[in-house]
């Protein structure tokens, strides 16, 4: 888990998918990391803090990712069916985790991992970590500023003069030119980018980790708002598979622990357990990576959809799911505070976050149902239809 490092992900699909796996990377690495900064000890009342900040940070990407990833999978539909989605960038829209994804995911990211271990055994730390901080910078002020977005258009007033931008890029002409970019934005968007990249600048230069939680925080819920599985059988797939990953890479090697320390970059939720203090110039920190937030995050998202789907204005599932998220990253602190050892807090919170919502399925008589739900991917959906076309069917 738990304490460890750092993810993310965000913005297109594929950067999505490929920050996702660097975050599972380094998700687990508990208090050996934490404590790895000189003989720090830290004060109950400043241990309390931090594990508590730690918590309702991580859950406020997934509450509000998985709010928006309903947003999003309506847009999604009616964009299919030939309305306009809302979704003017292929960023914008979710990417669709499939059975064979979940399966060949624990796979690739044991290389990747181990790739990371390799790189870090035989190139200069300095130099690895710099061009990580390079990549993630860009990846974290796009993420940011998708984050801020409709925040600043509630923000912004009516009568502000928000223009219109589009920025194409085509290959070749006539008949035969090919988009290669097609980005649409507004000014609202270009300030959102701004101030982003005001944090990105405060990030590079001072590595603070209040700028470091600010990406975190936005990777995480871009992972979870735009990674989407397409079916609760998907999502059994890829956290079971992960569940033997993380167990692994903690409890079987030195590689998990090894990249967690050696890695930087803006993939984990850090918060001091010296803030007391030294307020905001604190160093001894405890951290929670993002694939402990990501991972569980996308399954309780779905979730929710489900419930969206059974149209009984009810949230059952996704706040069973919700509380049993909080119980396993509950334990998995408490069992790590406790034996001062790294804990893979997929090992606890695998279990929770699916057991608990099948266990109400059982007793409600849906569990069919739930696995039955399912969510296309944009592929395989129908041919579009323009709506005047189907009005004038219908007369």
């Amino acid at each position: 888990m738990s304490e460890a490092e750092q993810l993310p992900a965000s913005a297109p699909e594929a950067a999505a998918a490929a920050v996702l796996e660097a975050l599972n990377a380094t998700d687990s690495n508990g208090t050996e990391a934490i404590n790895a900064t000189a003989k720090f000890v830290a004060t109950p009342e400043g241990t309390a803090l931090a594990y508590g900040s730690l918590v309702c940070m991580a859950l406020l990407p997934i509450f509000f990712g998985a709010l928006r990833s309903v947003s999003c999978s309506k847009s999604k539909e009616l964009g299919e069916n030939g309305y306009d989605s809302g979704f003017r960038n292929g960023s914008d829209m979710p990417e669709t985790i499939t059975s064979r994804d979940a399966a060949r995911f624990p796979i690739i990211a044991s290389c990747t991992l181990f790739g990371l271990y390799l790189f870090f055994k035989v190139f200069s730390q300095e130099y690895i970590n710099l061009l990580l901080s390079v990549y993630f910078f860009g990846l974290g002020v796009l993420a940011l500023s998708h984050t801020m977005s409709p925040l600043m258009s509630k923000v912004f007033p009516a009568s502000f003069p928000n223009k219109q931008y589009q920025l194409l890029f085509t290959q070749g002409s006539g008949e035969s030119k090919e988009e290669i970019v097609n980005y649409e934005f507004d000014t609202k968007n270009l300030v959102c980018l701004l101030i982003s990249s005001v944090v990105g600048v405060w990030y590079l230069l001072k590595k603070h980790w209040i700028a470091n939680n600010l990406f975190g925080l936005a990777f995480a819920l871009n992972g979870v708002e735009l990674l989407h599985l397409n079916n609760v059988s998907t999502g059994c797939i890829l956290l079971g598979g992960l569940f033997v990953y993380d167990v692994f890479w903690v409890f079987g090697t030195n590689v998990m622990v090894t990249v967690a320390k050696s890695f930087e970059a803006p993939i984990k939720l850090v918060f001091p357990q010296d803030l007391l203090e030294k307020g905001l110039e604190a160093s001894n920190f405890a951290m929670l990576g993002l694939g402990d937030i990501v991972i569980p995050g996308i399954f309780i998202a779905l979730l929710l959809r489900f419930d969206v789907s059974l149209k009984k204005n009810s949230r059952t599932y996704f706040y069973s799911s919700f509380l049993a998220y909080i119980f396993g990253l509950g334990l998995t602190i408490f069992i790590m505070h406790t034996f001062k050892h790294a804990q893979p807090a997929l090992l606890y919170l695998v279990p929770a976050c699916v057991g608990f919502p099948v266990i109400v399925a059982l007793f409600k008589g849906e569990l069919t149902e739930m696995f039955r739900y399912e969510e296309s991917p944009p592929e395989e959906a129908g041919p579009k239809e323009d709506p005047s076309e189907t009005e004038k069917k219908d007369q």
